[in-house]
């Protein structure tokens, strides 16, 4: 394929349409030779080409001829390349095991780009921020939750623009975030802290602002999972959950974000692998069981063409969800999922088939076949595909990625040079920690407990399911103490994943002058007996929060100070109404290899020990675990930690 002045006459264009900036009628008549100039390139592809450009896999390990195992896919490789010119590949998405140092990511995108000159990839990353991020030596930053519980605009800009600047240097130029679903259940096993909040005009309004961040880095911006992943209560890595809404319920709240998302210009949209029948309930048979299933919004020509494209008038890429998902893989086979995927009206089929070395590359091959096989028959329209192409390229355009953008043309050491100096880099973390510290939740303070005020040597007892949690708050104390913030004292700790509330934890409770304990509890599921809590059960498989519920009735009893720190999902907080103190912060992630992996706990140190006061308030409503159709805690709740005051939020 001959297409390279195509291609440079295609960047000509966009650059002439910034120049031309607001003028109207010049900017439509550029526009329209640019679309000529697309639709030009598209006439000289091949079938092959075109169907490459629609599927997206990923080489998060690889096992090179002659090597015994697969490894994470860290350096660009002959073996590799030829795969993505082979089978003309549009894109690719990495993983953590792909980005594990800067300097190795910027050698290994600007190798990426290399095995594809003619039509540069979208090099694709899940970097949502909080508990799902890819970059082992980017900014964390605390999450979607926490930025609900801040409810400041200008920090959801701050997190796209620190995500997108950091990837932008790396060579990654699609970002699949931000997650705009709507957390309206507290059983989600799912999305949880990865949601904004429960309530839609909140989600939307820190959605768009992220958008804004991300694409002010020129960053291609993804809103997922379309047209919603908040009120599930099954993982669709491991199965095939189930939205049972009407339309009037959906397009009231959980299609709301996403309309505002397409009002404001977003780059691509993330499919869910969720039924919703409301929308389409045509029954499949599934190739696990033999059952009728209902087909997941991912495979539906009525939710992809017909809600999303034609009711919401979406016109810009539509991705998959990971089509190696059970919800997917499990039900309908890796060649008919991709087919009936595209059939629906998506653009890209994300992960396809699994390619971990040449020896796995026929799976490629048959899914790349059936493509075709269906393009040839007429099952797939031609005129659609051309369709999808065109939108990939026009975004690819838009974007600078067509042809190689001014970073990719530059010299690979100026390109690593850049990348060290803006990934991590301290202006980042300073805002990021600023974020944190606003977001952190004040639930409960009885008797003034907090801020804890030790004196010189007091013991301080650290209490936290994993061993990288106790560090990032052992750590972050002696931090404090460092920065003379507070009096240097004892720290000492236990993790408590699986363990029994023991003689052992008894013990360094009794030695204790106060004592901090974290809180994980993904899904509440205490027994609850006569109205209360069972205590009874000490169970390692309830161990999440029978042992926190043990730590909390001792430091009662013995009359101790003591705090409980949600981690996760602030819904656990339900488990503990008898405690004292409680606080939210919205990420669980502790400190290893060298560097903390969050900031939200050093945050909520800093918050227990009186160094920063408390500002955020609940993203969502908190049931009672003892009577679920009770709210504990309601949205917009929080205390301010100097007054005992609940907080006022501006506007509401």
């Amino acid at each position: 394929m001959n297409i390279r002045k195509s291609v440079t006459a295609a960047l000509v264009i966009l650059m002439i349409i910034s120049l031309l900036g607001g003028n109207g009628a010049a900017m439509e008549s550029v526009k329209g030779k640019q679309q000529a100039n697309i639709e030009r390139i598209i006439a000289k592809m091949t079938l092959d080409e075109k169907v490459g450009q629609m599927l997206m896999p990923d080489f998060r390990n690889w096992q090179k001829q002659g090597e015994g195992k697969a490894s994470g896919f860290i350096e660009m490789n002959a073996e590799v390349a030829s795969i993505i010119e082979k089978y003309h590949l549009g894109g690719v998405i990495l993983f953590a095991e792909n980005v594990v140092d800067t300097e190795q990511t910027v050698r290994l995108t600007n190798g990426l780009q290399k095995a594809s000159p003619d039509l540069p990839l979208f090099i694709t990353i899940d970097q949502e921020g909080g508990i799902v991020t890819r970059l082992q030596t980017g900014t964390n930053l605390p999450g979607n939750m926490a930025l609900g519980a801040a409810r400041k605009e200008i920090h959801a800009y701050q997190t796209g623009a620190i995500i997108g600047s950091e990837l932008s240097s790396l060579g990654i130029n699609v970002n699949f975030g931000p997650s705009v679903d709507v957390n309206n259940n507290p059983n989600n096993p799912v999305i949880g802290v990865r949601s904004f909040s429960s309530d839609p005009s909140l989600v939307s309004k820190l959605g768009i602002q992220t958008i804004k961040g991300l694409q002010r880095q020129n960053m291609i911006a993804t809103t997922k999972h379309f047209p919603g992943h908040g009120d599930t209560a099954v993982d669709s890595h491991y199965g095939l959950p189930l939205v049972a809404h009407d339309k009037e319920r959906l397009r009231t709240i959980e299609l709301v974000p996403f309309q505002k998302a397409i009002d404001a210009g977003v780059d691509m949209m993330m499919t869910a692998h969720v039924q919703f029948p409301a929308f389409d309930d045509t029954l499949y048979i599934s190739k696990k069981d033999g059952q009728k299933i209902m087909v997941p919004a991912t495979l539906s020509h009525k939710v992809i063409t017909g809600l999303l494209r034609e009711e919401m008038g979406y016109d810009g890429v539509v991705v998959t969800d990971a089509l190696n998902m059970k919800a997917i893989a499990d039900n309908f086979g890796q060649e008919e999922a991709v087919v009936l995927a595209i059939k629906s009206g998506v653009d890209i089929a994300l992960m396809p088939a699994q390619v971990n070395s040449l020896d796995m590359e026929n799976n490629l091959t048959s899914v790349f076949d059936a493509v075709k096989s269906a393009v040839e028959s007429g099952e797939i329209p031609l005129e659609q595909v051309n369709e999808s192409v065109a939108r990939i390229l026009e975004l690819k355009v838009k974007r600078g990625i067509l042809p190689l953008n001014k970073i990719t043309a530059d010299p690979l050491e100026k390109k690593v040079k850049r990348a060290l100096q803006v990934v991590g880099s301290m202006g980042h973390l300073k805002k990021e920690r600023k974020i944190a510290e606003d977001a952190i939740t004040l639930l409960k303070n009885e008797e003034r407990t907090l801020p804890f005020k030790p004196r010189s040597n007091d013991n301080v007892l650290v209490l936290a399911p994993f061993d990288d949690q106790v560090e990032s708050m052992s750590r972050s104390i002696r931090e404090l103490a460092d920065k003379k913030k507070m009096k240097r004292v004892q720290v000492t700790s236990m993790s408590y994943s699986e363990k029994t509330f023991s003689d052992e934890a008894v013990r360094l409770m009794n030695e204790a002058d106060y004592v901090i304990i974290g809180s994980y509890i993904v899904k509440n599921d205490p027994v609850v007996k006569d109205g209360a809590i069972d205590d009874s059960i000490q169970d390692t498989k309830k161990w999440a929060t029978a042992f926190p519920r043990a730590v909390m009735n001792h430091a009662n009893k013995k009359d101790k100070e003591m705090v409980v720190v949600s981690l996760r999902n602030p819904y656990d907080v339900a488990n503990f109404e008898e405690a004292k103190a409680v606080l939210a912060v919205y990420g669980y992630k502790g400190y290893s290899n060298g560097r903390y992996r969050q900031p939200n706990i050093p945050a909520g140190i800093s918050a227990i020990f009186g160094e920063s006061n408390p500002r955020g308030t609940l993203p969502v409503d908190i049931p009672s675990v003892i009577a679920p159709s009770e709210k504990l805690y309601e949205f917009g709740y929080g205390l301010d930690m100097k007054s005992g005051k609940p907080i006022k939020i501006k506007g509401e």
